[in-house]
């Protein structure tokens, strides 16, 4: 468990990371991001470096309209260098220049060397039919 003030610490780091998305800030992100880091969602398994996550930024056919953390944040210390963080988030999205929402469940690893935190894995989970059925069956 962690305290009240690194929990705070982690979910600005969190928001922070999801700010620089939003703004397409490509150096902030990275400042925010190991190299490489590790990202876990519906695509599938990835392990990201500087060069190649400056290229995902560059060529992304999504732009981040809003976001809302929820209020079921989680936030789990593994030593004093290494924390889990998850929650759940609400999505307003611009996808091949159609607006989406969505809601998903994600979690990020964050690690601190020399006094610095950052990202060193990613997931995402689009909420849902735990065995991926659709909504839109008969």
């Amino acid at each position: 468990m962690a305290s009240k003030t690194m929990q705070k610490t982690l979910l600005g780091l969190e928001t922070r990371y999801w700010e620089a998305l939003k703004d397409k800030n490509i150096e902030g992100a990275l400042e925010l991001t190991t190299d490489p880091c590790v990202v876990v969602g519906a695509q599938g398994v990835g392990r990201v470096d500087t060069t190649t996550y400056e290229q995902m930024m560059r060529d992304s056919s999504w732009t981040i309209v809003d976001f809302k953390i929820g209020d079921d944040v989680q936030v789990e210390m593994l030593n004093r260098n290494a924390a889990v963080v998850a929650y759940t988030v609400h999505e307003d999205l611009t996808v091949d220049g159609e607006p989406l929402s969505l809601d998903a469940a994600d979690s990020s690893t964050w690690v601190r060397s020399d006094g610095v935190w950052k990202c060193a894995m990613h997931t995402e989970s689009v909420l849902g039919d735990p065995y991926g059925r659709s909504s839109e069956r008969p």
